[in-house]
């Protein structure tokens, strides 16, 4: 096994109803609980390593307080000697002069002692702090890391396996699968909110807009279709295979806005975008509409009886097969696809 694939472990079955908060799938972890294990010991060492430094720099601190006040005594009882120099011997006094001197110098080292320890104490505690706060991170990442080898549901909904290439054929993720970091294995889709992933040629996305509404029809039921609108379109192309390809597509995203109880995620479907649309007009054949020689008035071959007359119209929207008629056409009139021959000797 690769080291960046994961063996699922447990995963529940798809089509399952599940609940926010429910388990979903769970990873192999069992080296991640290990290591786990270990980085709380060592955080159990590291906090009494800090507790214990903690206490030996007081017991130093309260040792230099004591010695501090043994050398003031010291120094006391040297100055109360030094007061009987005048009935002591020359001897005597120069000795009794140095005792003084030595523990009023002692005592002086001593007290420009106490910011240094201070400084050390403070520092050692820092060092200690990081160590322990290090290791407080480490723990903290190694059980986000193993809790996210646990897979919740985000949402309310069902659990919808997805497809895979497993021993050159496509089927669903199973468990004992090995999947790659970051590799789409299962979705959770709301049934009462559904969202239709789709893909529109490159040279009609350009017209998209978000917000458009659009109308879908579903492969397994041919007499059905549910009302939508565009909510995302892509930024970039559908990644190609392994050969290039020169036929591109963009990622578009329809929310239904109406369900029906046959409705279940991963069906097949079509839709039909509408870029734009137009209320009581009649639509033609684009075919229908001519220009004479090429000139900007519009119109149509009209049956009028057994023979057709030509009638000016006013186009509106038009699609690559079909025109509006604002203006000239009735709904029901029928129109020649091609101008009438003239009869002969008229």
């Amino acid at each position: 096994m690769s080291d960046f694939m994961q063996v699922l472990q447990e995963v529940v079955k798809s089509g399952v109803m599940v609940k926010k908060g429910d388990q979903l799938a769970e990873f192999d972890r069992q080296n991640m609980l290990n290591r786990l294990d270990d980085l709380q010991a060592s955080l159990i060492q590291a906090e009494a390593s800090f507790r214990n430094l903690q206490a030996e720099l007081e017991v130093d601190k309260k040792i230099h307080e004591q010695d501090i006040a043994e050398a003031l005594a010291a120094l006391d009882k040297a100055k109360l000697d030094l007061k009987t120099a005048p009935v002591r011997s020359e001897i005597d006094t120069t000795r009794l002069k140095l005792a003084h001197e030595e523990a009023e110098a002692r005592h002086r080292q001593l007290l420009s002692e106490v910011r240094f320890k201070d400084i050390s104490h403070k520092a050692q505690l820092k060092n200690s702090e990081i160590e322990l706060q290090q290791a407080r991170n480490e723990l903290k990442r190694a059980q986000a890391n193993a809790d996210r080898m646990v897979v919740r549901a985000p949402i309310d909904g069902m659990a919808v396996m997805q497809n895979i290439f497993q021993g050159g054929e496509l089927r669903a993720v199973q468990q004992g699968d090995q999947l790659f970091p970051g590799q789409l294995f299962m979705q959770v889709v709301d049934p009462a909110s559904m969202v239709i992933n789709a893909a529109v040629n490159q040279v009609d996305v350009e017209r998209m807009r978000v917000g458009a509404r659009a109308r879908v029809r579903f492969d397994a039921y041919p007499d059905l279709e549910l009302p939508a609108r565009v909510t995302a379109i892509g930024a970039i192309t559908r990644a190609g295979g392994q050969r290039a390809s020169f036929f591109k597509e963009v990622p578009v995203f329809l929310k239904l806005e109406r369900m029906d109880p046959r409705v279940i995620p991963d069906l097949s479907v079509s839709a039909d975008i509408v870029l734009a649309s137009e209320d009581q007009v009649a639509v033609a054949p684009l075919a229908a509409v001519f220009r004479e020689n090429g000139g900007p008035e519009p119109f149509v071959w009209i049956r009028s009886g057994a023979n057709f007359e030509k009638r000016p119209v006013e186009l509106g929207l038009t699609s690559n097969i079909d025109v509006a008629i604002r203006k000239g056409l009735r709904a029901g009139d029928v129109v020649a696809l091609e101008p009438p021959r003239k009869k002969q000797g008229s």
